[in-house]
């Protein structure tokens, strides 16, 4: 059995894929950019079985390989697969559900506490000089004192500029209860926050908890929230289902937050309510175009937004998941036995 691969990976966690097949490893997998189509159709054409993260493995990849048995791909939702190809051809197609809950979960809350508290601010302030002192000058302490520190309250002081909120006591809207939202939740609850959730799939049995509440509407989440984080897929029903008319419901004092995908948000909108300070900050891992652009407001306009560039699910532990899944289920088809994360 021949196993291309093309997919990020553990080394450890793939070794007992090398026991059901000669594995032949290119493109992202051995450090190379994302593959053409022409060229992924000629590596691959021989293949029992294909493993990929990102190359787009199209209707003609698929039909260009006469021995292709089974498709996996790395990733939460297999976008770069053509499923009715596959279907066609009987190829079941698996991929990684939840391979990395719990690392954007981390980064949500990490977005969360920036822009509450104004980190990525304040350390670009001391690293551009500001609130700094002379390494010479020397603090002297009154007899009987203790040490201290002490800004003062004027303006321009870092006491002042810095001055944020803190996440206890707040209520966190969460959009969308899925794997990564109620990961989200549970940080949340430690902090001490409450929960209000809105998602029109879940029954509000699931969240019988004190301090974790069902919104019956959108509109009721956006009124209500403190921070309003979103964790959704793409679907029509979701694209821009965080409206201008939302936005403008949110609390003054409100924060947003995003580390799902950008389509699911009013971008302009939003942009319009930070530049007019009608609510209080906002933070973003993802955008309704990606690169994000350079001239962007966020970057070149705004103080009240912390960006990150799409690195919501960029750690080490994300191989490790996924590559453990993959092999896991590879060795289930070979078996003949039924798959964990087949794609329906």
């Amino acid at each position: 059995m021949k196993i291309f691969f093309t997919a990020e990976y553990d080394e450890e966690q793939l070794k007992p894929l090398y026991e059901m097949g000669e594995v032949v490893k290119d493109g992202w997998a051995i450090g190379l950019p994302k593959m053409q189509e022409e060229e992924l159709m000629e590596k691959s054409a021989d293949a029992d079985i294909i493993i990929t993260s990102y190359d787009d493995i199209t209707r003609a990849v698929i039909e260009n390989a006469p021995n292709l048995k089974l498709i996996a791909c790395t990733r939460a939702t297999p976008v770069n697969v053509d499923m009715a190809a596959a279907k066609e051809r009987g190829i079941p197609v698996i991929y990684t559900p939840g391979r990395n809950s719990d690392t954007t979960a981390e980064m949500t809350v990490g977005l969360m506490l920036s822009i509450a508290r104004k980190i990525p601010m304040a350390y670009k302030a001391l690293k551009e000089g500001k609130f700094t002192a002379d390494p010479n000058a020397q603090k002297v302490t009154k007899e009987g004192l203790k040490v201290d520190m002490v800004w003062d309250m004027e303006p321009g002081s870092p006491y002042m500029v810095f001055k944020g909120t803190q996440l206890h006591g707040k209520t966190l809207g969460i959009v969308g209860y899925g794997s990564i939202g109620r990961r989200v939740g549970k940080i949340a609850r430690a902090f001490g926050m409450e929960l209000l959730i809105y998602d029109p799939f879940l029954c509000p049995i699931d969240l019988e908890e004190v301090g974790v509440k069902k919104a019956e509407k959108l509109e009721d989440l956006m009124k209500n929230a403190d921070f309003i984080t979103c964790h959704m897929k793409i679907t029509p029903e979701t694209t821009g289902i965080i409206s201008r008319e939302m936005i403008a419901l949110m609390k003054p004092t409100a924060y947003f937050i995003n580390s799902s995908r950008g389509a699911i948000l009013d971008e302009e909108a939003l942009i319009d309510a930070l530049r007019e300070k009608r609510i209080a900050g906002a933070a973003f891992d993802v955008y309704a175009k990606e690169p994000i652009a350079s001239n962007h407001p966020y970057i070149t306009e705004l103080d009240n937004v912390v960006i990150t560039p799409h690195i919501a699910g960029a750690t080490d532990d994300v191989l490790v998941n996924h590559t453990k899944q993959i092999v896991a289920d590879v060795k289930r088809f070979a078996e003949g036995r039924r798959m964990l994360y087949e794609y329906r």
